[in-house]
């Protein structure tokens, strides 16, 4: 339920990288929880759209995640006790932690090119008509 006027964010994995993902790791894909569809951008926006909603932008993120993902599949989904999974994950968590300047910059200059997360954002209409809610 959202009111009229209101926002939505989706976030969704972004395309490219969960097709890497995907093409290096049967496993990682049919993980029972994991991410069964990959949606481009554009497609997820003409379908929130089509729902009524007013795309008002986008934005991809957590591009550090994106290797860190691509060598879990690898070396093996489950491989959680592999050194170099180990270290890029002791990595990550101490970034989400300490937040640093350099790896912040950093993210912020790969998340267009290597961006795991793809962020939608809309707008419920405040004119709205009642049938094209009905009809999404």
């Amino acid at each position: 339920m959202l009111r009229r006027g209101g926002r939505l964010g989706v976030t969704v994995p972004r395309w490219l990288p969960e097709r890497i993902c995907w093409a290096l790791s049967r496993d990682y894909h049919e993980t029972p929880g994991g991410h069964v569809r990959i949606y481009r951008g554009d497609e997820l926006e003409r379908r929130v759209a089509a729902a009524g909603f007013r795309f008002l932008g986008h934005q991809h993120a957590h591009a550090l995640h994106t290797p860190y993902w691509w060598l879990r599949c690898a070396v093996g989904v489950g491989r959680d006790d592999h050194p170099a999974v180990r270290a890029y994950h002791h990595l990550l968590v101490w970034d989400m932690f300490h937040r640093p300047r350099t790896t912040r910059l950093l993210e912020r200059a790969l998340n267009p090119l290597l961006g795991k997360s793809l962020v939608l954002y809309f707008e419920k209409p405040l004119e709205m008509a009642a049938e094209a809610a009905l009809a999404a």
